[in-house]
């Protein structure tokens, strides 16, 4: 059976990094997008393609819209199919701070990419999905946040409003892909150390300390990459639409 071929965004960063190498190992082979593909980047796929996986690597601003079909195209030809779409790429607030100083670029901009940009992807991919019949199930994957409803995040309203307004779109990609093959699934993150928390470590060193997070402990990008990989392989069908926290219990308010 020919090797399983994920397309992954937001690949050149912390979490997009570690989904790529679970899929790897998983047995799938990948194609990488970034806004730009550096150095570092490249030798991130050449370490991939030391485990037996082809990796192809695609430059991409997600919320252009001129550019989004032929980067569809361009996925698909990589290897000539795509059995998984991997929603990861996003961007972070600004400037983090109180909600009566967001501005409106960085509230459009958060928009843009965390969720507009999300939306539209997943309607290419799944339109040039459809128009490619497969005998085996197919799989879309968001990953999003765990402050969509459990926690707000204080100084990050306009990036969490735009992860809630994906989460809740995300349930109707699930109704209306499950006939045709395509299970969609949400990933939420607690507490990761990424580029995007690393202005925020002392406070969230804090909060572990003091029990908020149940594990009691930061969680690990591969512990991501693992929930992704499995909600990828298209063996779980029947539990199209469901949401897979990896937060360490973080969601749970216990007393």
């Amino acid at each position: 059976m020919a090797r399983r071929v994920a397309l992954v965004t937001g690949a050149s960063g912390g979490i997009g990094g570690a989904i790529a190498e679970q899929l790897a190992g998983a047995g799938f082979d990948l194609v990488l997008a970034g806004q730009s593909i550096t150095p570092g980047f490249e030798a991130r796929a050449e370490a991939l393609r030391g485990t037996g996986a082809r990796v192809a690597l695609l430059a991409n601003d997600l919320s252009d819209d001129a550019a989004r079909p032929g980067f569809v195209e361009a996925a698909f030809a990589a290897f000539g199919r795509l059995d998984a779409l991997v929603n990861n790429a996003g961007v972070s607030v600004m400037s983090r701070g109180d909600i009566l100083d967001v501005t409106t670029e960085s509230f459009d901009r958060s928009i843009a990419v965390n969720l507009r940009a999300q939306f539209f992807l997943i309607q290419a991919v799944a339109k040039r999905m459809i128009a490619t019949p497969s005998a085996q199930r197919r799989s879309i994957v968001t990953v999003t946040t765990v402050a969509v409803d459990h926690h707000v995040a204080r100084v990050l309203a306009e990036y969490t409003t735009a992860k809630a307004g994906l989460a809740h779109a995300l349930q109707h990609w699930a109704v209306r892909l499950e006939p045709e093959g395509i299970d969609c699934y949400e990933v939420r993150p607690g507490m990761m150390k990424t580029e995007m928390t690393s202005t925020t470590t002392g406070k969230y060193d804090a909060l572990i300390a003091s029990d908020f997070v149940p594990a009691g402990r930061w969680g690990e990008t591969s512990e991501v990459g693992r929930a992704v990989a499995m909600l990828a392989s298209g063996t779980l069908g029947y539990a199209t639409g469901q949401t897979i926290h990896v937060d360490g219990g973080m969601r749970f308010k216990a007393f």
